[in-house]
């Protein structure tokens, strides 16, 4: 939410400019990929299993992961942005984000994401996904917060439903305006 990225369909694009059958890196990368979320592979092990496993040419492959991180990084939300960023220091706040190896150093260039809240918590980091309830716990106790002290915001329903549980209070994103509207309304309850 504080980054938009809207799939731009670049994969498929990618896929066929590079001569692969449509699919082939999910097929191919699913396991790598997923590895890379949870920080059980570093960056530098995901970039060489994509070129081994897709077998193209290095421009090719600088095309695809110039391409996938222009999508996963989109571009700021400044309205949410900068409301999250005021939060501070009344309350104390953080990110929980499912992420990829290499996210925190490209958000931090591109968004200084650790200058504006007091925690990041990210999945490539801890090992642990969304909606898990150990990812939940694991931030209530970085931040020193009990969980029914904890507001959280996502835009998949399965988090927002996984946080409920977890005793937090919960909003799924659907605009900024009722993001803010509904996160202000948890944090004066």
């Amino acid at each position: 939410m504080l980054e938009v990225a809207p799939p731009t369909g670049w994969l498929q694009r990618w896929e066929q400019e590079a001569n692969l059958p449509a699919g082939a890196v999910a097929g191919r990368m699913a396991d790598v990929f997923r590895a890379g979320s949870l920080g059980t592979i570093s960056e530098a092990e995901v970039v060489a299993a994509t070129s081994t496993r897709l077998d193209v040419s290095q421009d090719q492959l600088d095309r695809f992961w110039t391409q996938m991180w222009d999508e996963y990084l989109g571009t700021l939300n400044v309205e949410l942005f900068e409301w999250f960023r005021a939060l501070r220091p009344r309350y104390r706040t953080g990110i929980l984000s499912n992420s990829f190896v290499g996210a925190r150093e490209r958000e931090q260039e591109r968004y200084g994401f650790e200058d504006i809240t007091d925690l990041i918590v990210y999945s490539h980091e801890v090992g642990l996904a969304k909606p898990d309830q150990r990812i939940y716990a694991l931030t209530c106790e970085r931040l020193a917060a009990a969980p029914r002290d904890m507001v959280f915001l996502d835009d998949a329903p399965e988090a927002v439903e996984a946080a409920r549980a977890a005793g937090w209070q919960a909003v799924l994103f659907h605009n900024t305006a009722q993001a803010i509207a509904e996160v202000r309304i948890c944090l004066t309850s």
